[in-house]
């Protein structure tokens, strides 16, 4: 039965299955929203909040999803109230979308036996509204789309793909026919570049491995799996195509790249449909591969906003929490 608010009897918002059922209708028809098939140049691909900052983690691939099925264009999403002291309306009829943000808070409980008292942190997630700046009018012109972005000289879209991957202190070998990263040995094992149909492709596929490099016990220590098809297996190659997807987003990268993303769908959906915190967790490991992957580069500006939106903590690893 479902458990009452405190409004009345209306039934609690799962947000975390909100969340989970958009991203399983999107895989059930074949479209993974952290794959963009277009070019996006400039700071970054991912959503933005009204002053410019990115969102991260599961709000990001949400928020991708969102204005897939949508059709918006413009990146930015902002609050009713933060549209109005920007001067600008709302159109009416228009729907809010979902914003989530993690906190905690700290609970003192007495052990009846020994009467030892120990502090507890819960933590859990809440959402708040958010409105695509084109469901707004009257905002400055930035916050819309421009018809034709124009996009950087090759010459230096390829050198800044290199100043990213470079810096990375993960060994890439070059050789052979098959693109994979070894746990065991600790490096990554890629064809040739020119084998590959573009360089664009090269870079997403070395993304996609570099991010599983990342769960070296010697780095962020995840779990890996033991064979494809289980579910620790699936659950890894969900986080590096979700981080191959942040890279090529920050990049400028049309990640439509993997061509074997397809054989893992039913493994995912399996995943996705016995936990609703799956995808959450999946997002937030991806964002942490990303900040690691990111970190030997210039700095970047993904840092969640806490400025009206609460959402200081979008990294945190919560799948415990929500379960909870």
């Amino acid at each position: 039965m479902s458990k009452p608010t405190r409004r009345g009897n209306a039934p609690r918002r799962d947000v975390a299955q909100e969340i989970t059922d958009l991203i399983i209708r999107k895989l059930e028809t074949g479209v993974t929203p952290w794959q963009r098939p277009w070019r996006t140049f400039g700071a970054s691909g991912r959503p933005l909040r009204h002053q410019g900052s990115a969102y991260t983690g599961i709000n990001a691939l949400y928020l991708w999803a969102i204005a897939d099925s949508a059709g918006y264009r413009s990146r930015y999403w902002m609050t009713y109230r933060q549209a109005q002291e920007l001067g600008a309306q709302v159109i009416r009829g228009e729907r809010a979308s979902t914003s989530v943000y993690f906190n905690s808070v700290n609970r003192s409980e007495t052990d009846v036996a020994t009467g030892e008292e120990t502090n507890r942190v819960i933590r859990f997630m809440r959402s708040y509204a958010v409105f695509n700046a084109d469901q707004i009018d009257g905002l400055p012109g930035h916050f819309y789309a421009t018809a034709n972005p124009v996009p950087p000289p090759p010459s230096e879209h390829q050198a800044a793909i290199d100043a990213f991957f470079s810096p990375v202190p993960i060994e890439v070998r070059h050789g052979g026919d098959r693109a994979f990263y070894s746990p065991s040995h600790d490096f990554i094992q890629l064809p040739q570049p020119a084998a590959f149909k573009s360089a664009h492709h090269y870079a997403g596929t070395k993304a996609h491995e570099m991010a599983h490099a990342t769960g070296h016990p010697a780095r962020l220590a995840r779990t890996f799996g033991k064979r494809f098809g289980d579910d620790a297996y699936a659950m890894e190659e969900l986080v590096a195509e979700i981080c191959a997807g942040f890279v090529g987003a920050e990049l400028g990268l049309p990640t439509e790249l993997l061509d074997n993303h397809a054989s893992y769908l039913d493994h995912w959906l399996r995943v996705l449909r016995a936990d609703k915190t799956a995808i959450i967790s999946a997002a937030s490991k991806a964002e942490q591969a990303f900040k690691w992957l990111s970190s030997f580069s210039a700095p970047q500006e993904h840092a969640a906003d806490a400025t009206g939106d609460n959402a200081a903590d979008e990294l945190a690893d919560d799948a415990a929490a929500l379960a909870a």
